[in-house]
C-alpha cells in the first residue's frame, strides 16, 4: 500500500491514517487552542493482537482512545483510534496492542523518545513546558524509557576496572545513592538508592560471582568496610585508594595544624602572625602551580615566620607529587613522606603517617597504575549539576533515571 504524507509524518510502521481534523480546545481567558487529531487504525495484519504474546484474539468490545504525539507545525497533536478488547487464548481478556505506543502508555513511542532526549538536555520544568505536559509526565516518560533501554543491554558485561562512590542527593540520612563507575567506558555501570554499607553488596550480587572474578581493579575512598566487601566478593581485584582522598587527608591535617597554630599565636598576643595564617589559607590548600601572586607572597611569609606550618605544607605537596610520578619512584616517595611525617614531631602529621601506613598497600596499587576514583568524583559533580539543573528531584528513581540517561549511555537520540 502506498504511504500517504500523513503516514510519513507519523513515522510508524503498520499504521493506516483514516482522517485528520482540527478540534478546538477551550482555554480560560484566551481563544480556543487548535488541536490536530489524526485518526488512525492498525494495518489489517496488526489488528486484534495480544500485547503480551502477539497472538490474534477475538474482539469483544472497543473504546476510542487518544495518544499524545509530536506536535505538527506548532499544533498540539493527538493520535486517535478505536482500540478493541480481545480474548487472547493465553492471557484472557485484554486490550489489543497498537503499533504506535507501548501497552497502557498514553504517549506515542516517538513522543516518548523525543521527550526523554529533551529531558536530558535541559531542566525538566523547561522540558515539560516546551512539550506542554506536566513535570510528573516527564518523570514517568524518563523512567519508562530508561527501564526499556536498560532491559535491552547488559551494562555489567565486560566490567574490569570500576570505581565505587557514595553520593548525597538531598537533605537527610536516607537520601544517598551508590554509584559504580566503569573506568574503561567512562560511564555509570550501576546506580542504586541507599548508603554504601547497605548497597555495595547488592551490586556484587547483581554482577554475579563469575563476573566478579573478572574485576581487576576497584578504586574507592578510605572507607574500610567497602574494602572488606570487595575482598569478600572479588578477592583477586586490586583495591586502589583514590589519590584525591589521600591528598585530601593531608590537606585536612594542614588545616588542623593551621587552626591550632593560629589559636596559639592569638593566645600569645601575636595577632599579626595568626592573621597571616588566615590570609594564607588558600595558599596552603592549592596546588603550587595554581597559586596567584598574592598567594605566593602569603606562602613565603608563612615559610619565613612559621617553620612548622611550612613543613606540614611541604609534606602534603610531597604526597601529591608521589601520585604524579607513580611507579617505583612514587612508592619510594610515599615511603619517604610517611617517614618524614613520623619524624616531624607534628601531632597532626603523625596521625597522617599512621593512616598512610595502614593503607600503604592500597595506595601502592594506585601508584602501580591502578585507576584513580577521579572519574567517579567527576560523575558525582555532574550528578550535582543535574540536581541543580532540575532544582531538586522529587524522588531517587527520577534522579537515577536521569543520571543513567545522561551518563550511563541510555539517552536515546531524538526522533527529529
Amino acid at each position: 500500500m502506498a504511504r500517504t504524507v500523513w503516514d510519513e509524518v507519523l513515522d510508524c510502521e503498520g499504521v493506516e491514517v483514516v482522517s485528520t481534523y482540527i478540534e478546538p480546545w477551550p482555554r480560560e481567558g484566551r481563544p480556543p487552542e487548535k488541536v490536530l487529531i489524526i485518526v488512525v487504525q492498525p494495518e489489517t495484519a496488526r489488528r486484534r493482537r495480544c500485547p503480551e504474546c502477539g497472538a490474534r484474539g477475538k474482539r469483544v468490545e472497543a473504546d476510542i482512545r487518544r495518544w499524545r504525539t509530536l506536535d505538527v507545525h506548532g499544533k498540539r497533536t493527538f493520535i486517535e483510534s478505536e482500540v478493541p478488547r480481545i480474548i487472547c487464548p493465553e492471557h484472557g481478556k485484554i486490550t489489543a496492542a497498537v503499533p504506535w505506543a507501548a501497552h497502557a502508555d498514553r504517549f506515542t513511542a516517538v513522543f516518548q523518545l523525543h521527550a526523554a532526549w529533551l529531558a536530558a538536555q535541559m531542566p525538566w520544568a523547561k522540558a515539560a513546558k516546551e512539550l506542554r505536559i506536566t513535570w510528573d509526565a516527564v518523570e514517568s516518560i524518563v523512567t519508562r524509557v530508561a527501564a526499556d533501554a536498560a532491559s535491552r543491554r547488559d551494562r555489567l558485561a565486560g566490567l574490569r576496572r570500576i570505581g565505587i562512590d557514595e553520593k548525597s542527593w538531598g537533605k537527610g540520612e536516607d537520601k544517598y545513592l551508590v554509584v559504580v563507575t566503569d573506568h574503561d567506558r567512562g560511564t555509570i555501570a550501576w546506580i542504586a538508592e541507599g548508603r554504601c554499607q547497605e548497597t555495595v553488596g547488592e551490586f556484587f550480587d547483581a554482577l554475579g560471582p563469575e563476573r566478579s572474578k573478572l574485576l581487576t581493579h576497584v578504586s574507592a575512598d578510605g572507607a574500610e568496610w567497602i574494602h572488606d566487601v570487595v575482598r569478600e566478593k572479588a578477592l583477586q581485584a586490586k583495591i586502589c585508594l583514590d589519590a584525591f582522598h589521600v591528598v585530601k587527608w593531608a590537606g585536612e591535617r594542614v588545616d588542623e595544624l593551621r587552626r591550632r597554630i593560629a589559636a596559639e599565636l592569638r593566645a600569645a598576643g601575636k595577632e599579626d602572625q595568626a592573621a597571616a595564617l588566615g590570609t594564607g589559607m588558600w595558599a596552603l590548600r592549592k596546588k603550587p602551580e595554581k597559586l596567584t601572586g598574592n598567594q605566593r607572597t602569603a606562602l613565603a611569609v608563612i615559610a619565613a615566620d612559621n617553620k612548622q606550618m611550612y613543613k606540614g605544607y611541604l609534606i602534603k605537596e610531597q604526597l601529591r607529587e608521589a601520585f604524579k610520578v607513580k611507579g617505583d619512584a612514587g612508592k619510594a616517595l610515599l615511603t619517604g613522606v610517611t617517614a618524614w611525617a613520623y619524624r616531624c614531631q607534628i601531632p597532626e602529621f603523625k596521625k597522617l603517617a599512621k593512616t598512610l601506613s595502614r593503607f600503604k598497600d592500597l595506595i601502592c596499587a594506585t601508584l602501580d597504575g591502578g585507576p584513580s576514583n577521579g572519574r567517579a568524583e567527576a560523575l558525582n559533580a555532574q550528578i550535582n549539576a543535574l540536581i541543580t539543573r532540575a532544582r531538586g528531584f522529587r524522588s531517587a528513581a527520577a534522579l537515577m533515571a536521569m543520571a543513567e540517561f545522561v551518563y550511563g549511555g541510555l539517552c536515546p537520540e531524538s526522533p527529529y
